[in-house]
């Protein structure tokens, strides 16, 4: 048993998705210290903050209005998904719901530069499909005015620093989209990248001028991510930054050009910070390269002038907390205090970077974390169990950020494995492209690889590794489970595909083309999706399953939980299930947190 229980660990508290108000002078940031993100404030570094927001149910993000005291905050209703958007006073405290239509999903947009109007996308005229409208910030929700109906996967990237015009991005996959100019008084939309194939553009910014675009794209069948500028007039792109690794996206201040841009380094964050040239907008200085704890960063909110910016940063032994970093001299200061639980910092154990060589010779990261001397409880001298975790999407990556999880079970003596197995994005568009459709099963074979890497490691007990992971991580346990089932002492799936048929038949109207992108489609490809479903190979399965699932998924439906449960249980596999009324696509709230955990912890106990 470890020094602290999961309660404890799951009461490390993360401080994040920070906005500066229009002074620069207050700070609003989420903080999960009742249990779920709520929102915010503080006037100053390691001030004591003041809680805003006061609900059951979590807040997605928070966003200062440029001009006046008051923020529009995202919050959904048991991770249903389904996301209002309200206005906070900041002086008086007073909440108003802006949207209230809890049967469609809101995504924000952003607020226009004279702080009177927002704008956002939404799927309430037709469920599977984005429209975007435009809202007075003291209007109702049926008041919002409908600029463009949408015909797909639309979301906002910002308005022009006129504000006439909003840039649209259309998504057909994670690896293919589309941006487009809307001009608000005419209500047309300028096509700005055509294109054939499968091109990315992301994380599009307007110039200060307003006469282009900076965005991140791997047009040119470039197999990274780079920096680029898109000329409005001329169509032409230029690119800006090109590197070995992805630029993962640009932070752009459109009044002053200032700018911060993140580079993916095998899942480490290197953050660059400039000033583009007036005359020449592919043209920049790098003023500092800051200095921040921890691997990750991200989530950048510039102060007034961009004299400063609020950042993010999280690591394997660093709590997720916010710093503001001087734009002249890179000087960084903690402004949150997001706490520890009592935990001290210095037990949090931290990962390695590995490589592990796969059945073709592909060479698979991962981060590997072995507990502390004094939390192993291999006396047998066989070593340590280990779990291996595998990361959801398959368009994710898993970086060396903060997990109370994954400390809890350290500390409790397990090794911990996090694969970036084919498909992992981060490493390029034909890493990713690995596992697509007919090569799904490669990425499960990469998982035997890594295990069988881990079975040869001196510090593993090569019969004590148990598979363990989320949404699409769920499907490859599962996956794991049947196709090797010799490799495994037990398995642990949370909100995970059991079958890709019933998942796509009954995932949110809105997600599922982008997910037939990447999967297969139900049209041309059924007979290979029941093939590779584990539903269908249950009678492989031999180690304890654990399978964890929240009823208002809208994304993976609880039906995948109860069928593979009932499933495995006909095999005669020892099969726990466990279900929460009141959450989605993962855990949210502390208390089913607490318990999911608890559960996972006493089930590892017993066949571990």
């Amino acid at each position: 048993m470890g020094a602290y229980d999961i309660e404890r660990y799951l009461n490390v508290r993360s401080a994040y998705g920070a906005s500066f108000g229009p002074e620069g002078e207050r700070l609003s940031f989420l903080m999960d210290t009742t249990g779920v993100a709520q929102v915010w404030t503080l006037e100053g570094a390691r001030e004591w903050p003041e809680q805003r927001t006061f609900y059951e149910e979590r807040v997605t993000f928070a966003s200062w209005s440029p001009e006046r005291p008051e923020l529009i905050f995202g919050m959904d209703e048991g991770g249903d998904e389904r996301a209002q958007l309200y206005r906070l006073d900041a002086d008086t405290g007073a909440i108003e719901n802006l949207t209230a239509m809890p049967d469609a999903k809101h995504r924000w947009g952003g607020w226009s530069h004279d702080g009177e109007r927002f704008a956002f996308a939404s799927n309430r005229r037709d469920e599977s499909v984005f429209d975007i409208y435009v809202q007075d910030r003291d209007a109702t929700g049926d008041e919002a005015r409908l600029v463009y109906e949408g015909d797909g996967w639309l979301s906002l990237s910002g308005w022009s620093p006129d504000d006439s015009r909003l840039l649209v991005s259309q998504a057909y996959s994670n690896f293919d989209q589309d941006l487009y100019v809307l001009d608000l008084e005419t209500e047309e939309l300028d096509h700005l990248t055509p294109h054939e194939g499968d091109v990315r553009y992301g994380s599009a910014s307007w110039a200060p001028d307003g006469e282009g675009i900076y965005l991140v794209t791997d047009e040119g069948a470039a197999d990274t991510l780079y920096l680029a500028y898109l000329d409005l007039a001329s169509g032409e792109l230029e690119t800006v930054v090109d590197d070995e690794w992805n630029v993962d996206g640009i932070a752009l201040d459109d009044e002053t050009g200032r700018f911060v841009y993140s580079r993916n380094v095998e899942g480490y964050t290197d953050l660059t910070v400039g000033e583009f040239d007036a005359e020449n907008p592919t043209e920049f200085e790098t003023v500092v390269e800051p200095d921040l704890p921890g691997g990750v960063a991200g989530g950048v909110s510039f102060g007034p002038d961009a004299e400063r910016f609020a950042v993010s940063t999280s690591g394997d032994t660093v709590n997720t907390n916010v710093f503001v970093v001087d734009f002249e001299t890179g000087e960084t200061e903690r402004w949150t205090s997001a706490p520890t639980a009592g935990i001290p910092r210095e037990t949090f154990d931290e990962s390695e970077l590995v490589h592990v060589e796969s059945f073709d010779g592909l060479e698979v990261p991962g981060f590997l974390t072995l507990p502390d001397d004094s939390d192993r409880n291999d006396e047998t001298g066989d070593g340590v169990p280990v779990i291996v975790d595998i990361h959801g999407g398959p368009e994710s990556q898993r970086r060396p950020s903060f997990s109370s999880v994954k400390q809890y079970f350290l500390d409790r003596g397990y090794a911990y494995f996090e694969p970036n197995v084919r498909g992992s994005a981060g490493y390029g568009a034909d890493y990713a492209a690995l596992d697509d459709v007919e090569k799904r099963m490669d990425s499960v074979a990469d998982i035997e690889a890594c295990v069988e890497w881990l079975q040869d490691h001196e510090a593993v007990d090569p019969d004590r590794i148990v598979a363990k992971g989320g949404s699409y991580g769920g499907f490859m346990v599962l996956a794991a489970m049947t196709e090797y089932p010799d490799l495994w002492a037990a398995g642990i799936d949370i909100v995970g595909i059991a079958n890709f048929v019933t998942f796509l038949e009954n995932t949110g109207d809105w997600r599922r083309e982008l997910r037939e992108a990447e999967y297969g489609s139900l049209e041309d490809d059924r007979e290979f999706l029941e093939e590779i479903s584990p539903t269908n190979n249950i009678e492989h399965i031999a180690a304890p399953l654990f399978v964890l699932h929240g009823e208002n998924d809208p994304r993976v439906p609880v039906g995948e939980a109860e069928q593979i449960a009932e499933k495995a249980r006909e095999q005669d596999v020892p099969v726990r299930k466990l279900l929460f009324e009141d959450e989605g696509h993962g855990f949210s709230k502390l208390e089913n947190r607490i318990e999911a955990y608890s559960a996972i912890a006493d089930f590892l106990d017993e066949h571990v």
